[in-house]
């Protein structure tokens, strides 16, 4: 790969994108990448992490593969491609049916870009078709998703250092928006590529306010939204730890709010509602988004003004990625997080339930025990062991990742040993307190930087990084914001339209008669 000058780098930029310069970090990663380096790369929430690897991609003789953890992500970024006129991107997910699948794969030599799920990577017919690619860029995108400690561990990120390899060791850039010094090593450690060259920047954003107000009751939460709705309108997501609550409170502040354009988004809905609720809130036809964690990565809406967390996160990762989606335009906007005593109960069972308990896992062993063969097809196992110990799906992800480490699990089969049994099963319960006791400090962490007598802004960074830089709007509740100093940029409301139901029973509808 051969280093580009800068004027050549912003000719590109300027051509095949429209942008007349590069944000802050954008032109030392890409440089990287032109000179064949492998890059960790760090920038805030809505500074165009993206743009790091598109334009390489887009010079470069080979093919540029990302691996991206949502499927709206991935739609997303396409659709904005194609949009600007770049033809040769796809993205391989779940939505496929066997035929487009297919068509893809037949035509995949074809593609510049091409966007996968971790899962999907690991997928044999996939892999055999990329093989016979050159691959010149290797992508990891949310790359916290790799930490074992990171807030959205998914266990086949761990095995992408042994797909890098099997595709030839292409030049790896791995970005993300919030990554502790720990998890930007085990970053580097899961990838196995210890010589990354780090391109950290400022995870704060200096136009977003931070807000924290205490509350009695969940009912009051609800007040306290309606009321600030009602004299500031602007475009809001807000966000819940329960699908039920997400709901009932949408529900609720449409009756409240009945200028407003509300919506609900959860991980129970189905795919086509997903994106129609999606499309609807980046085309501004809806106002306000109710929803939980599985809606707003990679939602590249410029104008959202207000974040609210009406239950509390998980830990400080979770909240910078969620408060860090208002203002990406750079205007004045606002991170209010509603608090009631007891509200750490929600994510506590949240951290129970992400992991096997401790009962399940000795069930689970004793079953396996009890197996009169030596062998047995991995698929069986699978389907007996999730129906008995009622276990969700990454509950069980995490517990074939420990059997294929030890060696129990290889070429689709569950192989048993008594002494192997045994010590997996020991490893097991040791990752397990292990990680319950690194999530829940980490709960922890985040309720003392609620109750935290000094400024927010500093205390929720100074994990992260030295400093942070100064806000050019108002700071936080406690050095100078109030709702009532606050004059955000004020959307027209458009003319209200009817429900997303109504919207998508209507498109197919007229699918039916065509």
């Amino acid at each position: 790969m051969n280093k580009m000058n800068q004027k050549e780098l912003l000719d590109t930029l300027q051509h095949q994108f429209g942008f007349d310069e590069f944000r802050e970090g954008q032109y030392d990663i890409i440089q990287d990448i032109f000179c064949g380096e492998d890059v960790l790369g760090i920038l805030p929430t809505g500074t165009g992490k993206s743009l790091c690897y598109q334009l390489p991609a887009f010079s470069f003789e080979g093919v540029t593969v990302v691996i991206s953890p949502l499927v709206s992500l991935m739609i997303d970024q396409v659709k904005k491609l194609k949009a600007k006129g770049f033809k040769r991107v796809t993205a391989i997910n779940s939505l496929l049916d066997h035929n487009q699948r297919d068509n893809i794969f037949a035509h995949l030599n074809e593609y510049k870009l091409i966007y996968c799920s971790p899962e999907m990577l690991q997928n044999p017919f996939f892999f055999k078709h990329l093989k016979t690619l050159t691959i010149s860029l290797f992508v990891v995108d949310e790359a916290h998703c790799i930490s074992q400690w990171g807030h959205e561990f998914r266990t086949d990120y761990l095995k992408l250092k042994d797909s890098i390899k099997k595709l030839g060791n292409p030049t790896v850039l791995a970005l993300s928006a919030t990554a502790t010094p720990q998890v930007q090593d085990d970053i580097q450690y899961f990838l196995d590529k210890p010589n990354m060259k780090k391109r950290i920047y400022y995870m704060d954003r200096p136009n977003i306010a931070f807000s924290i107000e205490h509350v009695s009751n969940w009912q009051e939460k609800v007040n306290r939204i309606t009321d600030i709705l009602q004299h500031k309108p602007v475009p809001t997501m807000i966000y819940f730890s329960s699908r039920k609550w997400c709901e009932k409170v949408s529900e609720i502040l449409k009756k409240e709010l009945g200028s407003l354009r509300i919506a609900y988004y959860h991980g129970g809905m189905e795919a086509d509602d997903r994106l129609l609720i999606q499309q609807q809130f980046m085309n501004h036809q809806l106002d306000v988004i109710c929803c939980t964690s599985a809606f707003g990565m990679g939602v590249d809406k410029q104008d959202i003004r207000l974040v609210i967390h009406f239950h509390l996160p998980a830990q400080m990762e979770s909240f910078i990625q969620e408060a860090g989606r208002a203002g990406r335009d750079g205007k004045e906007s606002v991170s209010l997080v509603l608090y009631t005593d007891g509200d750490e109960q929600i994510p506590l069972r949240l951290i129970e339930q992400e992991l096997p308990t401790e009962k399940q896992t000795e069930n689970i062993f004793q079953d396996i025990n009890k197996c009169k063969t030596s062998s047995l097809p991995l698929k069986k196992v699978k389907e007996e062991l999730i129906f008995k110990n009622e276990l969700t799906e990454t509950q069980w992800n995490f517990l074939q990742y420990q059997f294929e480490k030890q060696q129990m699990v290889h070429n689709e089969q569950f192989h048993l040993d008594s002494k192997l049994l045994e010590d997996t099963f020991q490893q097991i319960l040791f990752l397990l307190r292990e990680r319950t006791t690194i999530k829940i400090k980490k709960l922890y962490e985040f309720i003392r930087w609620v109750k935290t007598p000094g400024c927010r802004r500093k205390d929720l960074y100074q994990t992260f990084q030295k400093g942070y830089q100064s806000p050019v709007y108002y700071c936080c509740d406690h050095c100078d914001f109030s709702f009532s100093k606050w004059n955000p940029p004020m959307n027209q409301i458009e003319e209200k339209v009817e429900g997303w139901e109504v919207e998508l029973k209507r498109i197919f509808h007229q699918e039916a008669i065509m």
